[in-house]
């Protein structure tokens, strides 16, 4: 049985195995703000997804990763749909995200009706990386 829910603090040893990128005061926030969701599928921890207020005022999908040996299953799609109906029940009607363009998740994006909107570029030596590209949805 699959179950969706908000992070609770027990979850951080599972949550930092696939989230390397989160300052802990953050995990702390996110818990407390109910900001982040874990996936369980029979009981076991599978996926994650983060989000925060882009301009203080829009959900922005920070994160979104299952656990390699759960890929494939549907569960990104799910976390996805959860997130993005909780967002719509709290009365949101605009969702982003965003990704690196050599990553494969634009295209997972798109699929799910995500729609390109821009993107940037880092070069600062150092903090260098391929183009963020941000997508968005309305619901």
């Amino acid at each position: 049985m699959t179950v969706i829910r908000y992070v609770q603090t027990e979850d951080k040893d599972f949550w930092y195995t696939l989230d390397r990128h989160l300052p802990e005061e953050e995990f702390a926030g996110k818990v407390r703000d109910k900001r982040g969701y874990v996936l369980l599928e029979d009981g076991r921890p599978a996926g994650i997804l983060r989000y925060n207020l882009f301009w203080d005022n829009t959900p922005f999908c920070t994160l979104l990763f299952v656990d390699w040996k759960f890929q494939k299953k549907g569960y990104g799609r799910m976390l996805m749909e959860h997130w993005e109906k909780d967002m719509k029940a709290q009365g949101y009607g605009m969702l982003l995200t965003s990704t690196q363009v050599d990553e494969q998740a634009q295209h997972f994006y798109r699929k799910a009706g995500y729609k390109d909107c821009g993107g940037f570029v880092v070069d600062i030596p150092r903090y260098e990386q391929p183009m963020e590209l941000f997508l968005v949805k309305g619901i």
